[in-house]
């Protein structure tokens, strides 16, 4: 049984960790969150140790190292600017990290992180869960099996409507989330990655608050990509969940099926990393640089390579 740490514990994504330590049979030994309404531990862990504070959580982490029950893993859910130096703390204590997308906002904090693995002996994993998908798998093995010098057509479209309090939290402040692409997209951007290949080339024709769009050239695609949490772009078959919303992966005229086998895939991605077979620092570096450009590089207007729904922008 190892033992876990939780930081973010009332965070959106946190029950999917709570119910991955749990289900894989291992124990969180201590929580922390500035914000204390974290009643769901009472579901999971209710004899867990719990702080609002950081300094407290630190201190009790690095006091329970020194009496003999160091633990074995941090696991991070904290707002996306704080996962560096939350990541910082782990690895320098020697205590393993399992990070939330997007691991890190800038690509060069990937090299900095990589040398306190060097130098303390712990390692960084990720959640990369959309790599584990049944349907994405199937993807990855036709494309492999295709012709090396075909490039396929894609059409990605996601839309996850949010309601005001969205750009009111930290979520809304890019410097702290890093933007919409960051935030809600990172983990599309590393799958078109894993499936197609070397990014090749990276234009962004619009970006807002809520809504960014764009072209992204992978070594055996062609990617038209949108995203928005703006409710007014929805179509009208969205699909009504705890939120309303549209996912669409065309390849060519062929619609990839991903909208469930979501549930376990926290849990998968936890067996994996306990089998040593986590995905790291390194693996995560193609996606940051994406979404790193796209939030920073100058917009191109570019008509022929746009996502049908700029017709709604522009």
């Amino acid at each position: 049984m190892k033992k876990f740490a939780l930081i973010g514990t009332a965070g959106y994504i946190a029950p999917r960790h709570l119910n991955a330590i749990r289900d894989t049979g291992n124990e969180l030994t201590v929580a922390m969150d500035i914000n204390d309404s974290v009643g769901i531990m009472d579901m999971h862990f209710p004899e867990s140790e719990f702080f609002t504070e950081f300094e407290e959580f630190a201190a009790y982490v690095e006091d329970e190292a020194i009496k003999g029950n160091k633990l074995d893993y941090i696991s991070i859910c904290s707002p996306n600017y704080l996962h560096a130096p939350h990541m910082k703390f782990a690895l320098k204590n020697g205590i393993d990290v399992i990070c939330e997308k997007p691991m890190v906002l800038h690509s060069d904090e990937i090299d900095t992180l990589a040398q306190y693995e060097k130098k303390y002996g712990a390692k960084v994993n990720t959640i990369l869960q959309l790599r584990l998908h049944p349907s994405i798998l199937a993807l990855k093995e036709k494309v492999a099996n295709a012709p090396k010098d075909k490039v396929f057509d894609v059409e990605l479209t996601y839309m996850t409507s949010r309601g005001k309090w969205y750009l009111k939290s930290w979520k809304g402040d890019n410097a702290k989330s890093g933007g919409v692409a960051t935030n809600v997209g990172v983990h599309f951007y590393d799958m078109l990655h894993f499936i197609f290949g070397d990014l090749k080339h990276n234009e962004v024709h619009y970006r807002d608050e809520q809504t960014a769009a764009g072209y992204l050239e992978y070594a055996q695609a062609r990617v038209k990509w949108f995203l928005s949490i703006d409710a007014n772009n929805l179509p009208d078959n969205a699909v009504q969940g705890e939120k309303k919303t549209y996912r669409s992966i065309l390849i060519g005229d062929e619609e990839l099926e991903f909208s469930g086998g979501f549930t376990d895939l926290h849990t998968q991605s936890y067996e994996r990393i306990l089998d040593n077979k986590g995905y790291g620092l390194e693996d995560n570096r193609v996606a940051i640089e994406t979404v790193e450009i796209i939030r920073e590089q100058e917009l191109t207007s570019n008509p022929e390579n746009y996502h049908p729904l700029m017709n709604k922008l522009v």
